[in-house]
């Protein structure tokens, strides 16, 4: 039986004030500088930044290439993960160095990625020779548009494996028996699939989407380092704008981009959850 006592806020209050120091105050400063003119009075103007914000054509460009490469980079990895996950688990006797290899490009470091993803797509890298071969001509991948196909590759070899575990250990829980259960009552893959994987790994694989799409928000490290502070505009995304805002001092800018992204953001997220919840309670 637990009981509540009061000297635990004495053990709680300084990891409370760690947080109230650099997470709230950070939070309630950008706030109020998002609604102040950036002049050394700090004169409040309101909604006048949220305004000129999205009326700036290159901050519409980074929105947009971010939420197109998030929604071409979440679905990917949620897929693949979830079919690489039941692959192994179809080779389980003898999938255990496979299991541990997944891992592997999630835990490399970054530079090194990046360095390999420099070599294999430079103009006269492995995959533009095989581009010839293949009769096609070689193409610029990292200075023009299809450096999309770069970023989108390299985050998912980077995240595969992280979301291919956490599907695995979901696949695991469900009870072999049921399967053949449902095979002894005439059942196949895909009626299996509907009645019986689905509803069991549904809350599982609604946190591999979230942690897909977080992690496809983040993109912006490996358009920096690949193509740097302005890449070609169809890889230009919001984190690039508000880097290069940053520079310039206007956190003004800064702060009302981050704000109207996370109302965004949380927005996505808020319907993801609904959704999951229906899905959950309709298939249970």
């Amino acid at each position: 039986m637990f009981v509540k006592k009061k000297s635990v806020w004495l053990f709680l209050l300084p990891g409370l004030l760690l947080l109230m120091v650099f997470y709230v105050v950070p939070l309630v400063g950008g706030v109020r500088y998002s609604l102040t003119d950036g002049s050394y009075k700090n004169v409040f103007v309101g909604m006048a930044n949220y305004r000129s914000l999205w009326k700036n054509a290159m901050f519409l460009t980074g929105l947009r290439n971010t939420m197109e490469l998030s929604l071409i980079c979440a679905p990917l990895l949620w897929v693949l993960s979830f079919l690489l996950a039941s692959a192994l688990m179809a080779v389980k006797p003898y999938g255990g160095f496979a299991r541990s290899a997944v891992l592997l490009p999630y835990l490399a470091p970054s530079s090194a990625m990046l360095l390999a993803w420099l070599v294999l797509f430079d103009f006269g890298g492995p995959v533009n020779r095989l581009c010839v071969a293949l009769g096609f001509s070689r193409v610029m991948w990292l200075e023009s548009g299809a450096l999309r196909l770069p970023i989108v590759l390299m985050f998912l070899w980077k995240n595969l494996g992280f979301c291919t575990i956490i599907f695995l250990s979901a696949l695991q829980t469900i009870p072999h028996p049921l399967y053949e259960y449902a095979t002894l009552e005439g059942a196949g893959f895909l009626r299996q699939a509907v009645t019986i994987t689905l509803p069991l790994v549904t809350p599982s694989a609604f946190l591999v989407f979230v942690l897909a799409w977080i992690n496809a928000f983040k993109i912006f490290k490996e358009v920096y380092f690949i193509a740097g502070a302005y890449p070609d505009e169809s890889v230009y995304t919001l984190q690039n704008y508000m880097n290069n805002m940053f520079e310039k001092l206007n956190y003004q800018d800064v702060t009302a981009a981050a704000y109207s992204f996370a109302v965004i953001v949380m927005a996505i997220f808020a319907v993801l959850f609904f959704a999951q919840r229906r899905a959950v309670r309709d298939l249970s």
